[in-house]
């Protein structure tokens, strides 16, 4: 987008004085921003409304996207450097007297998602707009993130995330596209067999729009979030008595408070499934509104809209559809089932069966009664259609509604065209063994769909050092096709470039340490390994595993004064869900590993331990391209497909893993000998898994090292996790190690030990690092949004 710098000036002068009542020489970095972002959205907004006219006015096919999280990171920079308006935005910000740096750093990461299903839906959000693809996002405008992670004595302490304390710039609130949502009442059937729903809770679904914006603005698509609002009107507002009035309205804004509210309790559960039908229903309603705009029959609404089920969160999509077209549109069921499944498609991000969604069916015939009675329309006829042909186990195994519960994944398998994991292993754990009986019935609807990450963000914004030396020894090209990356493999043996590689790498290493040193006070060694593990903390991730080998290195150093060996600081980052008790003991434990180490003399500086508190992907973008050695190490199974793991080898980063998610798929791109790869595969855990044969109390009491360390855990070597550790003892031993880690506690230690080896090597370290780089562009998103729109949405874009 062209500019003329003097207009822009003047047009920032004065959103600062409407925004501020001030000149600009008289406001902070953070007003600065908040005028600026309204400025940009406003130069922008005649492009997003022609991409809207477009779209409509050629009767395209559009996709939306509901998913539960939008983990989209701060917005200016991607918004600068897409409208290739940056440069001369920082020429304008310092002839103002500010540093664009100041600018973008001011900008709060709005409080949208938590981990990789969030950051998932963002890319994918911005690939579809990227490659010219009507695909717009749906989800919940939550008024606060899932919290602010704060430590106390090492534990996590759970703050309000107010990320809109100071609004958000780039939203624009839709009024008059206000849906109506119903919870609760009853629903009897008049004479003409119609339900008449009755003494239902009116909740006002309001709509706000932010613009997902592609490559040189050509195209704007549109994320829409939804915030719960009281729906009493005038005339019953005179009727209320005000305390009585507030209370309805905090009750009514619970619903779009908090991302993932406490779950532990009925009462929270019940306010997950609100939330849930909440976006799904408003959105839905939106949806078929603008598709009734085009005058076409309803039977063209599946050739029109494509509704991607992102996870069983937005399963709901499947009855409100449903029930828009029976009860809103007067369709038959048979012609609104078709309709249905030919628009949903359904994304699985999990095997594990505790994260399959279900739901107490009480909950939905109470909360959803019309939508229960879909469901439970929906369960005979799958029933009456199968019972024949199915033994009682596979019917019990896949029937929606079963011993008193609503499974949310068997609804989206039944009733969407398409179910795709998200890798190779995955999709194949998906057929073969957690959905083995719905694959047989429905063979054609499986495939895979190996996740990808942005590239734009995840080396071109986050690391422009490694993205400029990559313009210079390649050329451009590689910014438009991430496959042309592979042009890099020509220069895997280049004196000049593995030493500027290096160069790279350290410069990137010694800015995360400067910044962790300036707002942490972290005292980070840029010369030491940068050993990484940044996800959200769970026990089949195994930063449990990782800490414990620190620990067993920690005992090593003590034992052994003048062990030598490379330095190492390890990095960890993510948080532990409020209610997850056990996560929550792990990050006690590793804080209280890091003091120790930490502060222990003897040490030398040859190990140092950190867990950044609050992780985002603002964090990420720091610490991503400072990294030498990703920790990849998920218990073989359990790890869909991981997109960290990616991010990293986009940046140079070497990989330590099992056979785990799309790490299997990495290796196949990079070779045996540019990966680390350590453990149990998954044949080897879903035997044990099968004939219940695995004892971790045997490899405890006949291993020195590991009983060594397990029993620090409680003997009091670690004065600071005090009795938090026997729950950690526990699960090991007590609880039969569910996770494998002491199974591969010695298989990890050995390949760590291999890669802090292979690291003094520095010329063959550097050409490893630039074959990951080379063979990353696969894992972009835009790839993995090419074969969604080809082979599952039916959708066209510019590609």
């Amino acid at each position: 987008m062209q500019i003329d710098k003097e207009q822009f000036k003047k047009d920032l002068a004065e959103q600062i004085q409407k925004d501020y009542s001030q000149s600009i020489d008289a406001v902070s970095a953070s007003e600065v921003y908040q005028s600026l972002a309204k400025t940009i959205r406003y130069y922008i907004s005649g492009d997003w409304i022609k991409c809207k006219e477009k779209v409509r006015d050629n009767l395209e096919k559009q996709v939306y996207y509901f998913s539960m999280e939008f983990m989209i990171g701060r917005l200016l920079k991607e918004t600068l450097l897409k409208t290739g308006m940056l440069e001369d935005v920082t020429d304008v910000l310092r002839e103002f007297g500010f540093k664009i740096e100041d600018i973008l750093e001011s900008e709060r990461e709005p409080g949208l998602g938590n981990g990789g299903l969030g950051r998932l839906a963002a890319c994918f959000m911005d690939s579809c707009a990227c490659l010219g693809i009507p695909g717009n996002g749906n989800g919940i405008r939550y008024n606060y993130g899932m919290f602010e992670q704060r430590f106390s004595d090492g534990n996590q302490v759970e703050w309000p995330d107010d990320w809109l304390r100071n609004k958000n710039p780039w939203e624009i609130r839709k009024e008059n596209r206000k849906e109506v949502v119903k919870f609760g009442g009853t629903v009897r059937m008049d004479a003409n067999l119609k339900p008449i729903h009755e003494g239902y809770e009116i909740v006002h679904a309001v709509p706000y729009d932010m613009p997902i914006i592609g490559n040189d603005d050509k195209t704007i698509n549109t994320l829409r979030l939804w915030s719960a609002e009281l729906s009493l009107e005038d005339s019953e507002l005179n009727s209320v008595e005000y305390s009585k009035l507030e209370a309805k309205k905090i009750e009514i804004q619970k619903i779009t408070n908090v991302l993932y509210p406490d779950d532990s309790t009925d009462e929270g559960k019940l306010l997950r499934l609100k939330q849930e039908y909440f976006f799904v229903s408003a959105g839905l309603q939106s949806i078929m509104k603008d598709f009734k705009k085009l005058k076409l029959s309803i039977s063209e609404f599946p050739n029109k809209v494509a509704v991607h089920i992102n996870d069983t969160h937005p399963a709901l999509c499947i009855p409100e559809l449903i029930r828009i077209l029976l009860d809103e549109e007067h369709l038959e069921w048979e012609e609104a089932i078709e309709i249905t499944r030919d628009t949903m498609s359904y994304t699985n991000h999990t095997i594990m069966q505790e994260a399959l969604e279900k739901w107490p069916a009480h909950f939905l015939k109470n909360l959803l009664p019309r939508i229960y009675m879909i469901l439970e329309e929906l369960d005979r006829r799958f029933n009456d259609k199968y019972s024949s042909s199915l033994t009682e186990e596979q019917l019990r195994n896949t029937s929606i509604i079963r011993d008193g519960y609503v499974r949310m994944a068997n609804l989206s398998v039944i009733m969407s065209h398409s179910t795709n994991g998200v890798a190779k292993l995955h999709t194949d754990l998906l057929k073969t063994e957690v959905m083995k009986d719905l694959n047989f019935l429905f063979p054609d609807r499986f495939n895979n769909k190996t996740n990808g990450i942005s590239y734009r963000r995840w080396i071109e914004s986050c690391n422009p050092t490694l993205s400029s030396l990559i313009d210079e020894t390649i050329g451009k090209d590689w910014r438009k096709n991430p496959l042309e990356l592979t042009k890099l493999n020509d220069y895997k043996d280049d004196p000049i470039m593995l030493d500027r590689i290096e160069r790279v790498k350290n410069i990137n290493k010694e800015n995360f340490s400067d910044y962790m040193k300036q707002r942490y006070d972290f005292d980070i060694d840029p010369k030491s390994i940068y050993d990484v593990q940044i996800k959200r903390f769970h026990e089949y991730k195994r930063q449990f595993l990782n800490a414990l080998h620190i620990l067993y290195l920690y005992h090593k150093i003590l034992r052994e004064p003048d062990y030598k060996m490379q330095p190492v600081t390890f990095i960890f980052g993510g948080k532990a869900a409020s209610s997850y008790y056990r996560a929550k003991k792990v990050i006690k434990f590793i804080n209280s590993l890091a003091y120790h180490i930490n502060t222990d003399p003897r040490v030398k500086g040859r190990i140092k331990i950190y867990l950044i508190p609050n992780y985002n992907v603002s964090l990420a973008e720091r610490i991503i391209p400072a990294t030498n050695i990703s920790e990849q190490i998920s218990t073989a199974t359990k790890e869909a497909s991981g997109t960290s793991n990616m991010k990293f080898m986009l940046n140079g980063a070497i990989t330590l893993a099992t056979l785990d998610g799309a790490n299997i798929e990495i290796k196949d791109q990079v070779g045996d000998d540019n990966i680390m790869i350590f453990g149990l595969n998954k044949e080897e855990v879903l035997d044990y898994q099968s004939n219940h044969n695995y004892n971790a109390s045997d490899i405890y009491q006949n291993d020195e090292d590991i009983k060594m360390v397990v029993d620090s855990l409680v003997n009091g070597f670690l004065p600071k996790l005090g009795y938090d550790g026997i729950d950690l003892y526990d699960s090991l031993l007590k609880e039969n190690d569910r996770y494998f880690v002491l199974k591969d506690f010695h298989s990890y230690k050995e390949a760590s030990a291999k890669l802090r080896c292979m690291y003094k090597d520095r010329k063959k370290w550097n050409k490893m690092s630039i074959i990951n780089t080379a063979n990353a562009g696969i894992f972009s998103s835009d790839e993995t949004i090419k074969r969604y729109a080809k082979e599952i949405w039916n959708v066209n874009g510019d590609f």
